[in-house]
């Protein structure tokens, strides 16, 4: 771990010498006017190879096959793509991760099917635990749900640079809760979650754990099938480089999929979608949980990133991760004395990003934005630095600091 020292002698040019993944940043577009881009955990770079890969898809796959590339492949790709995050993101088996729908919808597919298994097994139950903080979508579902099914939200209050902990979790959770769904990685903070010591937690008063992953799948090993995690959602278009409105996936442990209850009971999630019979059976497997017809070009991206993953490795992503972010946390504390890092020290208990908090963040974020340095702002006095392993450099985070310095100054 890096200690605060002056910036000068953390050489950024040696350090991505040094770098075993340097090469890779090449295999991004780098576009046109930036300076320094901080915001790969809020959308990632597009890979070279997508820019060639998705009017070849274009060419060969719809034009070239049209309605007969849904018998060749389509309709399993979400299942295909999903053993494939699953395997080198998740630490899931097969057969339990699928690409399909926003994040937004599968939170609520996900929580609603929670209420379903719970509630009707045991009348007691009647809360959903969640983190006050959390991001909004998480907490705007939890909040529709309880108001349309009776249920109370039990709200757990974190501190600003933390997130949920063992600890906060069994002051939440009692015997009353359906399930409680948390951040793996905290949206402002970075805060890491021990998520196998909090889902055991949840899991001893008979609830389920569901984890929403957004901000870790891609640059922090997850062992969801180890921890003994109930369901897990993520999105694609941060570290896993998806593009902007790329579809989500959502994990469902293999020992839930036969009394999974999908709210959304669509064609394809049907035992037979082409049957065209009356009645909905749904089909076994993660495919249950499916809807409506998979989003096939935006798998391509996604596909790409995945591969990067795949030959890389995630520790060595995460590896990565960990040094970008205590050299970025080393310029702030040399650079911007008055500011305050609002995110774990700790490596142990810090995600992909950190947070630096200081009155005068909303200005010189709309200043940094026009220079060509892209952090971003988060209320209420929060600069939030995403730095996105495989596609930045460390020269890059320093130009992006040095510059903040300079707008906050």
């Amino acid at each position: 771990m890096l200690d605060p020292v002056d910036p000068a002698v953390l050489d950024p040019v040696a350090l991505d010498a040094a770098d075993p993944l340097a090469a890779v940043v090449d295999r991004f577009e780098p576009g046109d006017d930036l300076v320094a881009y901080l915001d790969g955990n809020s959308l990632g770079r597009p890979l070279r190879a997508t820019v060639d890969a998705l009017p070849e898809f274009v060419r060969t796959q719809w034009a070239g096959r049209l309605i007969r590339g849904w018998d060749e492949g389509w309709l399993s790709q979400g299942e295909r793509l999903g053993d494939r995050i699953g395997a080198a993101c998740l630490g899931a088996a097969s057969g339990q991760t699928v690409v399909a729908d926003s994040t937004t919808v599968l939170i609520f597919k996900l929580l609603r099917a929670a209420i379903a298994a719970r509630r009707d097994r045991d009348g007691i139950r009647d809360e959903l635990v969640i983190v006050a903080d959390e991001f909004p979508t998480d907490r705007f579902i939890v909040e529709r749900l309880a108001s349309d099914h009776g249920l109370t939200v039990r709200w757990v209050d974190a501190p600003h640079d933390g997130g949920i902990t063992p600890a906060l979790a069994a002051e939440a959770v009692s015997e009353r809760t359906i399930a409680a769904l948390f951040s793996g990685v905290a949206y402002r903070s970075a805060w890491l979650a021990d998520i196998a010591a909090v889902t055991g937690v949840v899991q001893s008063q008979g609830a389920l754990a569901v984890w929403d992953c957004s901000h870790a799948v891609g640059s922090v090993p997850l062992s969801l099938d180890h921890w003994g995690v109930d369901y897990a959602v993520g999105c694609s278009y941060k570290y896993l480089n998806g593009g902007p409105g790329a579809p989500a996936w959502a994990y469902v442990a293999a020992r839930h999929q036969g009394a999974l209850r999908n709210p959304i009971p669509g064609w394809l999630g049907a035992a037979e979608p082409f049957s065209m019979t009356s009645g909905f059976e749904p089909a076994p497997g993660i495919r249950r949980l499916v809807s409506g017809t998979p989003p096939i070009v935006g798998m391509v991206p996604i596909a790409d990133m995945v591969t990067e993953i795949e030959a890389a490795g995630i520790e060595a992503v995460r590896a990565k991760s960990v040094a970008l972010t205590e050299y970025a946390i080393a310029l702030v504390d040399a650079l911007i004395p008055d500011a305050v890092v609002a995110s774990p020290r700790d490596a142990a208990r810090r995600g992909g990003h950190i947070t630096v908090d200081h009155p005068k963040a909303r200005r010189a974020v709309d200043r940094l934005w026009v220079e060509g340095v892209i952090p971003d702002f988060r209320h209420p006095s929060g600069v939030r630095i995403g730095l996105s392993p495989l596609s930045t450099s460390f020269a890059e985070v320093e130009r992006g600091v040095r510059a903040l310095a300079a707008a906050l100054a």
